[in-house]
């Protein structure tokens, strides 16, 4: 993980956003108990220290769970949204992309990237190696 400092009175969510904006993709580690913390906080959720860095993830994971929002063609078609276990040990929610909704299985291998969305970083997955585990 390649660590990354908080730019100063800026608050944890702003932090975030700003690097995905830049198309950097950042979660927190934890100084004094060593756990990775994802969404961003401004104390850690495990021991409530706020000693809280940013680093770099691997970005690879496994898809937890998911499901299928059905939308019209016009509205995009159908939408996967999925839970992915980073191999980091934090759980975030997002879709995997390049593959029709109903190919995105639980165990899948992914692997993260920073896409753009009405202007703003937004953290997508595809999978990896034919998406087996």
């Amino acid at each position: 993980m390649n660590e990354s400092p908080s730019p100063a009175g800026g608050s944890a969510q702003r932090t975030y956003q700003a690097a995905l904006n830049e198309g950097r993709w950042l979660i927190q580690h934890c100084t004094a108990c060593q756990h990775a913390v994802f969404y961003p906080r401004e104390l850690c959720p495990h021991c409530g220290a706020p000693a809280l860095r940013w680093v770099a993830p691997s970005g690879l994971g496994t898809v937890y769970a998911v499901t299928t929002v059905r939308r019209k063609p016009d509205a995009g078609g159908d939408l996967n949204v999925t839970l992915i276990d980073l191999d980091e040990g934090v759980r975030l929610m997002s879709r995997v992309e390049g593959l029709a909704s109903d190919a995105v299985r639980i165990g899948m291998r992914v692997r993260s990237r920073v896409t753009q969305q009405d202007g703003a970083g937004l953290v997508v997955f595809d999978a990896v190696d034919g998406g087996v585990k």
